[in-house]
């Protein structure tokens, strides 16, 4: 009997890639690169633009408070140490524990936080109105922040800040003028239910606000300059201390890359002033 004959062992030769087939693959690799990051630079989240957003719309909700309540309505801001310190304020003096426990959480809010506050509303008993907070603490998006500038006093015919831009031909011209926000001490601080001092006076406030018709009560164009940077506050034994840092980032943003929420007195609607890149 015959011994099955068997086939020959058949070895498969692969061909490698050549060293020029290999550098047009990397150069491909390296093209398709180029053009994908400015692709997925446009889905990184820009804080500037999230915080005019938030701050368009949340002045837009105070002016539409003081019109369906029949009320003015105040859109107070947590002023920073440097130009107004509310918590060394005399009248703070007269805060109590509670108040005080408050206040401290407020200290790492300063130049970023806000709230609606009402003196009266529809429905009060004659000369005996009642004090609300309608709205929890807010801030603006880490990355952003109000500018230093609009916390310091707002003195007629003195700006705080002057914003410059350039027309098609390269001049520079003045923009806007930016003064301090109006101060108050007729609203509770830091919470709806804290007590005056003996004259029934509270610390002072920055604040903006709407009449019942939406109109801002000051009489005149508002504007709000954002900043992008970030605040840097104290801490001692987790506590925050008072102190900060403010630091913007790249510097001098606030004023040659300009984002200003822009709000006209008599409609009381608000929109974006910004600068243009040309």
């Amino acid at each position: 009997m015959k011994s099955a004959s068997r086939s020959p062992l058949r070895i498969s030769q692969f061909n490698g890639f050549t060293l020029l087939e290999l550098l047009v693959v990397i150069s491909i690799i390296g093209v398709l690169a180029g053009l994908a990051v400015p692709i997925f630079n446009n889905f990184k989240p820009n804080v500037v633009q999230a915080g005019t957003r938030q701050l368009l719309d949340d002045v837009a909700r105070a002016r539409q408070l003081a019109i369906s309540q029949r009320t003015t309505v105040y859109m107070v801001f947590v002023p920073p140490t440097n130009y107004l310190n509310v918590w060394t304020d005399p009248i703070a003096s007269t805060w109590t524990a509670a108040d005080r426990g408050k206040a401290q959480k407020l200290l790492d809010k300063q130049m970023i936080g806000y709230t609606y506050v009402s003196l009266r509303s529809l429905g009060d008993q004659p000369g005996r109105p009642t004090v609300r907070f309608l709205s929890p603490w807010k801030t603006l998006p880490d990355g952003v922040m109000i500018a230093n500038e609009k916390f310091g006093p707002r003195i007629a015919a003195n700006p705080m800040m002057n914003i410059s831009t350039n027309d098609l031909n390269g001049n520079t011209f003045l923009a806007m003028q930016i003064f301090g926000f109006s101060r108050t001490n007729n609203i509770p601080f830091p919470a709806e239910d804290t007590s005056g001092n003996s004259q029934g006076r509270f610390v002072n406030l920055p604040y903006i606000a709407f009449n019942y018709l939406g109109q801002l009560t000051s009489g005149q164009n508002e504007f709000i300059p954002l900043a992008r940077g970030a605040v840097v506050f104290g801490h001692k034994d987790g506590q925050p201390t008072g102190s900060m840092t403010v630091r913007e980032s790249p510097p001098g943003n606030v004023t040659n890359a300009f984002n200003v929420v822009s709000i006209d007195w008599l409609t009381g609607r608000a929109h974006l002033e910004r600068q243009e890149v040309r």
